[in-house]
């Protein structure tokens, strides 16, 4: 199994576009507007409409996506299943935020003799101003042939 160092880390930015807010509050069927109209974001007080809890996992799929994450772990990514996710909410995201993305492979081990291999990711997403927003655990298992 490859060592954990030479897997590295790596970091991208993305701004967070209304588009992809309105999107992802219908993929999950989201109707209160502060997730996705300006107006009802700004009466409820807020700076911009606000991005659902669960919205960050789907910037870290469109910032690394999954053929870079594969192509670092070595893997054919038909084999990499999402096996757990774990969120811990700090600060919000609002449209128009800039997140930095910051991966992290902290772990890799296998069972049943090696037919599966496991591999845990963490995400931090940090905003334009410097706050830790989201911080995300992600447990991935490679089906050995």
């Amino acid at each position: 199994m490859e060592e954990l160092g030479s897997l590295g880390h790596a970091q991208r930015k993305i701004r967070v576009e209304l588009g992809q807010l309105k999107l992802f509050a219908k993929a999950i069927g989201e109707t209160n507007p502060i997730y996705f109209e300006a107006a009802a974001a700004e009466a409820a007080g807020l700076p911009a409409p606000l991005a659902p809890p669960t919205f960050s996992y789907s910037l870290a799929l469109l910032a690394f996506d999954s053929e870079s994450l594969s192509e670092c772990l070595g893997i054919d990514r038909a084999r990499l299943l999402h096996g757990e996710q774990t969120f811990e909410y700090f600060e919000p995201v609002y449209a128009q935020d800039v997140l930095l993305l910051r991966r992290n492979v902290v772990d890799r081990y296998e069972k049943k003799g090696g037919k599966l291999s496991f591999v845990v990711i963490d995400t931090e997403a940090t905003n334009q101003r410097n706050e830790l927003c989201v911080r995300s655990r992600m447990v991935g298992v490679i089906q050995n042939p």
